[in-house]
């Protein structure tokens, strides 16, 4: 199968590509490089550096594809505040001009890469896809949401046939962080292995719904798989609610390692809570995670030398 993905060089593009070449899929990745990287990929892709707003090079890489991922996207949520309409550009126009370009080529396929953080501020979990009304709280929950409006309404529209997924906090080996940017789970690790200090924003109560990048990628590929879904939205996380203070115990217990720690009351954090509601996701996709978080932040430990090096 000739299968096209963009933001292909990022954390989950870069492992979605990858297993698809192992597979034996001609795999084409587009990405412009502003944050992923071409190390991540494997040497048998193809890899153009590019803007998912050029419709040249989109009508040019499109020809014959059997099968679109749509991951390219802005995505730190303190920036789009910032730059919502970065935001807007890249992450909502992006989408509509590969719809375009998919159209124009005759390509019917489409799995989209959206965020458990449309859901925003609720107050029953777990979260489910129709019970649940979208509540973004930031410019890029707003742009993944707008994006899920337009896939589904174009979908219907031009006959394509598209699954959007909802991924909720996704960890794993070469996840990208930051000073700016500082996912929990490699940062928890990489602080307590260097007996740095660990920031809590709040209490640590808060909790998440870490899902492991490979189950991830399980999700994504199952998702192109689904025969001739119509509008079709789908949670993909592992379904435990867990808090903060118990992932900063799971690190500690991992690297032997207790760092300093500081709560910080003052910064916003997101919602309180948030837990994925799978029952969908086993319904239409067979999906079920597989790594637990104990397991799958060991795997990333072991496997991440970033995370492990005193003076990374």
């Amino acid at each position: 199968m000739k299968i096209f993905i963009s933001g292909a060089a990022g954390f989950i593009g870069s492992a979605l590509a990858n297993r698809l070449v192992e597979e034996g899929h001609q795999v084409i990745a587009l990405d412009d490089f502003s944050a992923g990287s071409q190390n991540r990929l494997h040497p048998d892709l193809e890899v153009v550096q590019g803007s998912i707003n050029d419709r040249e090079i989109l009508w040019k890489l499109l020809q014959g594809v059997d099968c679109v991922y749509h991951l390219a996207a802005k995505v730190i949520v303190p920036d789009s505040i910032l730059y919502p309409s970065e935001y807007n550009h890249v992450n909502v126009s992006g989408t509509v001009t590969l719809m375009e370009a998919m159209r124009d080529v005759g390509i019917r396929r489409m799995v989209f890469a959206s965020s458990g953080a449309i859901y925003g501020i609720q107050s029953e979990q777990p979260l489910r896809e129709k019970l649940n009304s979208p509540r973004p709280a930031s410019p890029y929950a707003v742009s993944k949401l707008a994006s899920e409006y337009y896939i589904n309404t174009i979908g219907r529209l031009w006959g394509l046939e598209a699954v959007c997924l909802r991924i909720f906090n996704a960890y794993g080996p070469n996840q990208g962080f930051s000073f700016t940017h500082a996912p929990v789970i490699p940062t928890f690790l990489k602080q307590c292995a260097s007996h740095g200090t660990v920031i809590i924003h709040g209490d640590g109560h808060k909790t998440r719904d870490f899902v492991y990048i490979d189950d991830v990628v399980s999700a994504l590929i199952l998702a192109s798989q689904v025969p001739n879904p119509q509008e079709l939205v789908i949670n993909i996380g592992s379904g435990i609610e867990t808090m903060v203070s118990q992932v900063l115990d799971q690190a500690i217990e991992i690297t032997g390692i207790e760092p300093e720690i500081v709560y910080n009351q003052r910064r916003v954090g997101g919602p309180d809570r948030m837990c994925a509601d799978l029952t969908l996701a086993a319904a239409v996709l067979g999906y079920q995670p597989r790594v637990m978080l104990a397991e799958g932040m060991r795997l990333t430990y072991e496997m991440d030398q970033r995370l492990r090096a005193q003076n990374a």
